[in-house]
């Protein structure tokens, strides 16, 4: 028989401890690599909202009314009843119209009646 040196030094942390190495650097990579397709999953679904919302919108205003879709109630006179034809009471009622269409809101339209009735 072949006798060998007192004692052989170990050149390597052995088979179990590079098991054991190898176990820690496959569950490390895996945790990893799970954090990172997480992130970018939902990085996409919020991109993907994003997306979504901007096209809703873009349709909404493609598809939005552009003018009242009924005719407009008929306005109120707020000046006492003139003849006919007056040009105070035409301006007026122009007003209320617009601000019936929304064209004008109430503190525009309250200072236009203002100049007209003031003269």
């Amino acid at each position: 028989m072949l006798m060998r040196g007192p004692m052989m030094a170990r050149r390597g942390p052995g088979l179990l401890g590079a098991a054991v190495r190898t176990a820690v650097v496959a569950g490390t990579a895996s945790a990893v690599s799970g954090r990172v397709r997480e992130h970018q999953a939902n990085r996409m679904a919020e991109q993907d909202a994003a997306a979504q919302y901007q096209a809703e919108q873009q349709q909404a205003q493609a598809y939005a009314p552009q003018g009242p879709s009924a005719p407009p109630p008929p306005a109120q006179q707020s000046a006492p009843q003139s003849p006919a034809g007056d040009p105070v009471v035409d301006q007026l009622e122009r007003l209320a119209r617009l601000r019936d269409q929304g064209v004008l809101d109430d503190a525009e339209f309250a200072a236009q009646k203002a100049r007209i009735l003031g003269g």
